[in-house]
């Protein structure tokens, strides 16, 4: 029976042979680790992932979490599977051994959660915020605040939010209003609401912790006077042990399109003004704090993205692979027998696609991921540096490309199905409501098409994005040993020399109008995006030819389909790029010209 939720020979494949993370036992960090146990943590993942989370994925979005006034309550079956997770030390996976963590790279604790996103992405996000949540205390509270909270929510006896978003301010941080006025004790008193505050209230677990923006009276206006606050549910004593309730209220749950098993909450701080709060570093600097969380997060939101792509993916080819419909063009007897969809021509396309977009889209989250754990333990100051550029150059496309093109990969799974893709019979319906949100959250594409144009591209006088043409240039060269792929070393090369190109008209045009320079930067986004993730294919290209060479006829198959989904992507979605570029130089200024009312 074929696995439904990860194809474990690709898995395995990007973080072994694309990404080499075997060498990453020879740092320090990670010298008790060796690829037995990496495949380990990762067998162990799949195996909760597949025992305690697929099975109630429909159950969940059938009977979302219901708010009586009181309290929330949902099946029992998430509590059961957010147990086993914690349990596992999943929670503390890449963190030290001195606070119960596995000291596991980033790469593989993100590859072990990816399985978890996608067997029920809605269940998988409590323990996936408190992992974000965690890691901003650990590396920003004081420590008191980590002696406090880090053991409580590394082993999921607390879980945490992010609550930013308020109602009149959507995701235009510099208009919240949310208070901290400061009490004589050093706490402060917190009062205002925030909307959209995923797994802000349940019973899961005994607290949750969240991690508040607001601002402190007397502070700058807009960003520069936001600050980071700690806010539970309960209050929480020096010693870790749960204290009396703390004035923060559910004011409502928030129905939505998919994602159905995750509590979408609306929360009032400071109803009764006895709201405690306790300050996260220095005050008017929460937004930079925030900002790593929100990075972490949008990275997750990308390999969500891929994840519940990637299972619509394995239901169409499943489907596709089973099911008799039709005949091949050409055949003139009725009587024949009818031959299975994947055998026809536009089946075959839509199957490519999806492949080509999920796999790919995969290949850039966990490249990312590694990219965390080159920041971290590189061996030279220079390579930390670097790691450090290209995640911030590539976390904007890493949430936005995915996002967009493994939503597409839905959309084609339905209509791979037919009819019966559009009806709630079949899971392919579910995978492309879930998926819909992450265009949305964590800042939209139009967002984050802003910062990697007029931040990421330009910060250090363009140096992220010619670190990033060195090392294509390094895969080209690769590439170029191989007769099959030197055309797509050309094309690679063509296409990133036509982005620089275009950027460096808009780094002209953003001297003299701004408003024009980044009025079609959603536009760049997807032409850049493209762009990577012809890098990140060639890079998988290089590695499926040097499988190859090995002759290793068990795994041919998997390598040839590597190769082919490769040059489709070159064949099919690279070229779009060049007119997107076209455009995009011409500095065309419909959509500010348009007025208003013409609408």
């Amino acid at each position: 029976m074929p696995d439904t939720i990860i194809n474990r020979r690709d898995l395995e494949f990007q973080v072994f042979e694309v990404l080499d993370t075997d060498a990453l036992t020879t740092r320090a960090r990670y010298a008790d680790h060796t690829r037995e146990t990496f495949v380990a943590a990762l067998d162990t993942a799949h195996t909760i992932a597949t025992e305690k989370f697929a099975p109630h994925n429909r159950k969940a979005d059938a009977n979302e979490p219901l708010f009586d006034g009181q309290r929330v309550t949902m099946i029992a079956e998430v509590k059961e599977a957010v147990q086993a997770f914690s349990d596992a030390g999943l929670i503390a996976a890449s963190h030290d051994y001195e606070l119960g963590g596995m000291q596991l790279p980033e790469t593989i604790a993100q590859a072990c959660l990816s399985l978890f996103k996608s067997a029920n992405v809605a269940t998988a996000s409590y323990p996936g915020l408190t992992i974000a949540n965690a890691n901003v205390i650990s590396r920003f509270g004081s420590p008191v605040q980590k002696k406090k909270y880090l053991p409580a929510l590394l082993s999921g006896r607390f879980f945490g939010t992010m609550a930013l978003t308020e109602p009149q301010a959507g995701s235009s941080l510099s208009d919240i209003t949310t208070t901290a006025a400061p009490n004589p004790d050093g706490t402060y008193s917190i009062r205002g609401n925030k909307i959209f505050i995923s797994g802000g209230d349940h019973e899961l677990t005994e607290n949750i912790v969240h991690l508040v923006l607001a601002k402190i009276p007397g502070g700058a206006p807009g960003v520069k006077g936001i600050s980071l606050f700690i806010v539970p549910k309960f209050l929480v004593n020096d010693d870790g042990a749960t204290g009396p309730r703390n004035d923060v209220t559910l004011t409502g749950l928030i129905h939505k399109m998919g994602w159905r098993g995750t509590t979408s909450t609306m929360l009032s701080f400071g109803e009764k003004g006895q709201c405690i709060g306790e300050l996260v570093g220095e005050p008017h600097k929460g937004l930079s704090y925030m900002f790593h969380m929100m990075n972490e997060a949008r990275i997750g939101v990308g390999m969500g993205a891929v994840m519940l792509g990637y299972r619509g993916y394995l239901a169409a080819l499943d489907y596709a692979r089973g099911r008799p419909q039709g005949r091949a063009p050409g055949a003139k007897n009725a009587l024949e027998p009818q031959v299975k969809l994947i055998e026809h021509a536009d089946v075959r396309r839509m199957l490519l696609a999806q492949k080509a977009y999920v796999e790919g889209g995969y290949g850039l989250c966990l490249y990312t991921s590694w990219l965390v754990d080159e920041q971290s333990t590189g061996e030279t100051e220079t390579a930390r540096h670097e790691a450090g550029l290209l995640l911030d150059l590539l976390t904007p496309v890493a949430k936005s490309w995915p996002s967009q093109w493994c939503l597409e990969a839905n959309n084609l799974a339905i209509q791979v199905h037919g009819g019966y893709g559009y009806t709630r019979e079949y899971s392919v319906e579910q995978f492309y409501r879930d998926n819909r949100l992450n265009p949305i959250h964590e800042g939209t594409h139009g967002i984050q098409a802003l910062d990697l144009l007029g931040r990421k591209i330009m910060m250090e006088n363009g140096a992220a994005l010619e670190l990033l043409s060195r090392h294509m240039h390094d895969s080209i060269v690769l590439a170029s040993a191989y007769e099959q792929l030197q055309p797509h070393a050309r094309a690679l090369k063509a296409a990133f020399a036509d982005i620089q190109n275009t950027v460096q008209h808009i780094k002209s045009a953003l001297a003299d109008d701004a408003v024009l320079g980044l009025a079609n930067a959603s536009v760049f986004l997807e032409s850049f995006g493209h762009v990577v993730i012809a890098w990140i294919w060639l890079r998988h290209a290089v590695a499926a030819a040097e499988g190859l060479a090995k002759n290793n006829p068990v795994d041919a198959d998997f390598y040839q389909g590597k190769l082919r989904v490769c040059r489709w992507f070159y064949q099919w979605e690279l070229p779009k790029t060049e007119a997107q570029n076209k455009l995009l130089r011409s500095l065309d200024d419909s959509t500010l010209t348009m007025e208003a009312a013409w609408f």
